[in-house]
């Protein structure tokens, strides 16, 4: 990133130059102008976009990390994600457990909100190993787990249709 002039030329700080009228500028002038000074001068701040990329996915700009060591990554990074969803009901499904003297007295002390949320979290584990699974590259697989919630379609947002599943509610 930095300052260039109207024409394209890259203004080093602490540099002289001269615009394409003529004028001289000290080394000091981009330090000491105002924004104001800059706009009357044709002096823009362009920022460098080719540093710009995500390092969870890219070891650079325009290179990938490989895909399939991602999959196995994030793959398991919803094993994790499912355990810690799950251990917060562990207690009272154990709970359950340690108080029942029977199968039966278990199956009906145990909340049947917490066998519903814990099969929905399962479920979403799954479905979205699934959906790493079917990325065809790097850049799907980034946007499947950190895309924007919503799009524009058509001149409108709607809900980024490609996204990971959603995790479940936790239960209250």
């Amino acid at each position: 990133m930095g300052y260039q002039l109207a024409d394209g030329t890259e203004l080093a700080l602490d540099v002289a130059f001269s615009t394409p009228d003529g004028v001289q500028r000290p080394a000091n002038w981009l330090r000491l102008s105002t924004p104001r000074d800059r706009e009357l001068a044709g002096i823009t701040w362009v920022a460098d976009v080719s540093n710009n990329y995500d390092q969870q996915f890219y070891w650079g700009v325009d290179n990938p990390k490989d895909l399939d060591g991602l999959k196995t990554l994030w793959k398991a990074k919803q094993d994790e994600i499912a355990a810690s969803l799950l251990n917060d009901s562990d207690k009272r499904v154990i709970k359950a457990l340690d108080e029942a003297t029977t199968f039966a007295e278990f199956k009906a002390a145990k909340p049947a909100n917490y066998t519903t949320y814990r099969a929905a979290v399962r479920t979403a584990c799954n479905t979205r190993q699934t959906e790493i699974d079917g990325c065809a590259d790097v850049a799907a697989l980034k946007e499947l787990l950190t895309g924007a919630a919503q799009v524009e379609q058509d001149g409108e947002m709607v809900a980024n249709p490609n996204l990971a599943t959603a995790w479940p509610d936790p239960v209250e």
